[in-house]
């Protein structure tokens, strides 16, 4: 018998909070939200208010209002006619209805744009961050050579492993962080349980859970380097590109779709494959970074490494531009812009874009450095200018022998193409006809002599030749067409006019015949199907002489709708039968014979012509050359030129020379990894640490500048830096370093002594607990479900899907293959902080909150997953309900159940008797239950 609807949820209610563990609080990112007061606030208010609304305007005797909009204090306070906003209340602040032109009218020079409003809006709506202290300084100028005493732009050191006290550390790693607890009279907890390690290893190198099997032979296997070997497995896993890739995506900010409209980038899978492929392969970093930046420029020992410069080249292509904007010159900025503070988050962790409207407020960079950058990235083509720009697309080049190939091939179907369609002849009343298909004498639009601008169409098929004409509806009486035989005519003619018919077509349209009796005009209706071929309407019989100018005449004058040109047809009238040409029985029959041939064999030749790569990229611009200061960002105020370079605080006597036939991209990408810059290393090694052990020596991931974190062990940092360098910026030698130290096996409990010393775990007394992340809990689903397809790459968008909104987002793949859409993430990304596509992401936000678990427990897919898995464990007869219990736990937790859990579990689905249906019905809800809970959810 089924159990009553409110007794079920009292029983998942109950093992739910067996498994319940303390909630974790997420740590509160606002570099997102700073970047944009940077990029999009700050440089309007100094624009446009701070000539009457700051300390320089009241020392200068001309603050207006009494309001300061030069500091957030300021803003919240207001001036004279109070606050001038509220936090998290747009429509109540009234520095949006002064904005507006609601109430007072600012600026007073004129409205800004509604986008503008919008971000402030926005901006107040999201808790208006705001690095400003109040305090207006000086203009300083930024001193170089004291920005680079900051620790970030100290050259790599190589730090002694420290000693430590009474305990034998067991690798380099630990001595570090052993020794700063040891400063503070701490001390680590003991290892994780090995059922623990292997999960938390599984999912951090693979992104995977593991099975039963495979933590069974792992807690059971006694050999001294068991753990070695199984690292070692997993980083050989092609599973490893798929969980590292992913995570380099976030930084990069991969995504198949831009906001304006879904358009969708459908070649952007194949970046995607390059960097899991890269990955897997193990390609040294400091090559990766080159062939991101600069890709199309390098040297290329074989085929396959020119194809992954090339395919890994997309990274610049993929910023969420406006491409809709009519100002190109602002545009191309603001493109270039992009890829700067991509460039500079994602290898140098450096908020470069903050230099684009005045220099760094924070860190040693002048806005010269900015345009020197600048200057490389706008001698790149990124954005091909339309009225909708649109990116780079081209095709990958194939070596000169397939290229010949495919040039003859290509020759031979153009070749078939024009025989078939001679062949067609009339083809019927819905199809094309070749003009020398035709009888008599035949003049083609293309061929008339026209007056006025003129559309070429082919969407209605029965047409003459290789298209019709249409005046748009527009010019009316403006435009004229005039058809004229290439020779004199003698004699009488029929003479017929091509009409491609259509319900949008004028309905009177006056066509004159001028023959030897003078002119005579015939009014045509292009509504109407025309009598002859489905084509043709006859205008009468007419006679020629040698010495008469034959013609026909075709006006737009007194009409409305559509007037469509198509052909002339001047047919003797002594030629019998059709307007087409004669053929016999005989010929038909060839002709059908040869018709067919052919196209049997252009359908063979396109099925086996070899087929092209087409690629996201960037190209080198026909113009090369410097670029001015944009004074305050504004693309129309230009400055003075800036040189091409890189950053100063980070740049030596050797960094590479930019010659004047060069965009500077390739020496752009050597400079990025030199040895003489401390930046990559140091920032990619510590997204490593992060990436492992939750939180990253530098919690700032993406910013290393003055407004960042310190690190917490620098040490251990430019050791492992100086690891990764030494190693050959081999990503999978650092990872195995740092999960073979004794740090990385720590068990997640944490001793509560420590709480006030250390409250947020920053010296690794014990492992952090973490949340998985949206993919690997839908990869989870996915294996234990049974329904995982774990084939890899290519591309999931059907070919007839144009927008991000189509996509109905459903697959059995790996998480990292589906469509990252800017418009439409799944519901289960969104729900579990997936990282924003549009922005630099090398920390997600990670929360911890009950509309998760009830999103586990309804969401409809996830009930599918349940239900398979209870089929699954169903069928395997030879268990008893304690096995299967055991099992499935086992199975979703990575553990083995408490008797706690066991007892409920077995109590609720022994109820269910022999029914067969209710068996499958309360194990489906057992299983949501599990997949609802923390330590489902949860890396301990």
């Amino acid at each position: 018998m089924k159990m009553p609807f409110r007794s079920y949820i009292w029983q998942c209610f109950a093992i739910l909070t067996c498994m319940l563990s303390p909630a974790l609080s997420a740590q509160q990112a606002s570099e997102e939200q700073l970047a944009f007061f940077e990029k999009r606030i700050r440089p309007v208010l100094v624009e446009h208010c701070y000539q009457c609304h700051s300390r320089n305007a009241a020392a200068k005797e001309k603050l207006r209002g009494g309001l300061y909009l030069d500091s957030r204090q300021g803003i919240l306070k207001g001036g004279e006619s109070g606050a001038a906003a509220i936090v998290g209340k747009p429509a109540e602040s009234l520095l949006i209805s002064a904005l507006k032109f609601e109430s007072f009218e600012m600026p007073p020079a004129g409205k800004l744009t509604a986008d503008v409003i919008a971000d402030f809006e926005k901006w107040i709506a999201d808790g208006m961050a705001d690095p400003r202290d109040g305090q207006i300084a000086a203009d300083r100028k930024i001193d170089i050579n004291a920005g680079r005493e900051f620790w970030a732009y100290q050259p790599l050191s190589q730090p002694a492993i420290p000693t430590v006290a009474g305990v034998q550390p067991g690798t380099p790693i630990d001595a570090f962080i052993i020794h700063k607890l040891q400063e503070q009279g701490m001390k680590q907890v003991g290892q994780a349980d090995r059922s623990v390690i292997a999960r938390r290893l599984y999912y951090d190198l693979v992104g995977l859970p593991p099975s039963i099997d495979q933590i069974e032979s792992f807690v059971k296997d006694t050999r001294p380097d068991a753990y070695e070997q199984l690292v070692d497995r997993l980083l050989s896993s092609p599973a490893f590109g798929e969980r590292w890739g992913r995570h380099w995506l976030d930084v990069v900010r991969y995504a198949e779709s831009i906001t304006l409209r879904g358009l969708l980038y459908r070649e952007a899978w194949r970046f995607r494959d390059a960097v899991i492929s890269s990955f897997n392969a193990d390609v040294p970093f400091n090559v990766m970074a080159r062939q991101q930046v600069s890709g199309d420029l390098m040297e290329a020992a074989s085929r396959e490494q020119r194809e992954m410069n090339l395919l890994l080249t997309g990274f610049l292509s993929m910023g969420n531009n406006n491409l809709e904007d009519q100002d190109k010159a602002k545009l191309r900025m603001d493109v270039v812009d992009e890829q700067l503070e991509t460039i500079g988050r994602a290898f140098l962790a450096q908020t470069i874009g903050c230099a684009r409207c005045h220099d760094h407020k924070f860190d040693p960079i002048p806005t010269k450095d900015y345009y020197a950058l600048a200057g490389i990235l706008r001698s790149t083509e990124s954005v091909v200018n339309a009225n909708v720009g649109r990116w780079v697309e081209l095709d990958m080049p194939l070596p000169e022998a397939e290229q010949k190939q495919l040039d003859a091939v290509n020759a031979q179907i153009a070749a078939l193409k024009q025989e078939i369609t001679k062949l067609q002849g009339s083809g019927g009343d819905n199809a094309p006809i070749a003009v020398d298909a035709l009888e008599g004498i035949v003049v083609d639009d293309l061929d008339a002599k026209l007056v006025g601008a003129w559309t070429k169409s082919t969407s209605s098929k029965n047409f003459v030749g290789a298209n019709y004409q249409h005046d748009g509806a527009a010019g009316k009486g403006e435009k004229s067409a005039e058809f004229t035989p290439p020779e004199p005519l003698e004699g009488e003619y029929e003479v017929r006019f091509a009409v491609a018919h259509g319900g949008n077509r004028a309905p009177k349209v006056n066509v004159t015949v001028w023959s030897a009796d003078g002119e005579s005009t015939t009014e045509v209706n292009q509504q109407k199907k025309p009598p002859i071929l489905g084509r043709f309407v006859s205008l009468g019989k007419h006679r020629f002489t040698a010495n008469t100018d034959a013609k026909v005449t075709v006006s737009t004058a007194n009409t409305t709708q559509h007037v469509i040109i198509d052909a002339v047809q001047f047919l003797p009238v002594d030629l019998k039968g059709s307007p087409t040409k004669v053929v016999t029985d005989e010929d038909a029959k060839e002709r059908a014979a040869a018709l067919k041939a052919a196209q049997a064999t252009l359908k063979k030749l396109e099925a086996e012509r070899p087929s092209k790569i087409r690629y996201m990229t960037v190209s080198e611009q026909k113009e090369i050359g410097d670029t001015q200061v944009h004074i305050r960002g504004n693309a129309h105020n230009l400055g003075e030129s800036v040189s091409r370079g890189f950053l100063q605080v980070v740049s030596h006597e050797d960094s590479p020379a930019i010659d004047d036939t060069q965009s500077g991209r390739r020496q752009l990408g050597d400079w990025l990894v030199s040895s003489q810059n401390p930046l990559a290393p140091r920032v990619y090694a510590n997204r490593i640490w992060h990436w492992l052990i939750g939180t990253g020596i530098v919690r700032t991931v993406d910013n290393f500048g003055t407004t960042g974190e310190l690190p917490s062990h620098p040490e251990l940092l430019d050791y492992l830096a100086s690891r990764f360098v030494e190693n050959g910026w081999s990503t999978k030698q650092l990872v195995r370093e740092i999960v073979l130290s004794s740090t990385y096996q720590l068990s997640s409990n944490f001793n509560e002594n420590y709480s006030e010393l250390d409250p947020e775990n920053r010296l690794l007394s014990s492992m952090n607990r973490r949340r998985i992340d949206a993919e690997s809990l839908l990869d989870t689903l996915l294996v234990t479900s049974g329904s995982i397809d774990n084939r890899l790459g290519g591309s999931l968008i059907p070919a007839g899907i144009t927008t991000d909104y189509d996509f109905p987002h459903d697959s059995r793949r790996r998480a990292v293959y589906w469509p990252v859409f800017r418009n439409s993430l799944p519901d289960l990304f969104v729900v579990f902080d997936f990282a924003n596509p549009s922005m630099v992401v090398g920390r997600r936000d990670v929360s911890s909150t009950a509309p998760q678990s009830l999103f586990l427990m309804n969401n409809d897919w996830v009930i599918q997953q349940s239900q398979q898995m209870a089929d699954k464990w169903l069928a395997q007869h030879e268990l008893d309900v304690q096995s299967r219990t055991e099992a499935v736990v086992y199975t979703i937790l990575g553990r083995k159940p408490r008797s706690s859990e066991q007892q409920l579990i077995m109590q609720y689905v022994v109820a269910a008797g022999d029914d067969k249906m209710e068996q499958q019905r309360r194990w489906t809800q057992v299983i949501q239950t599990l997949f609802s809970s923390v330590d489902f959810r949860y890396i301990y």
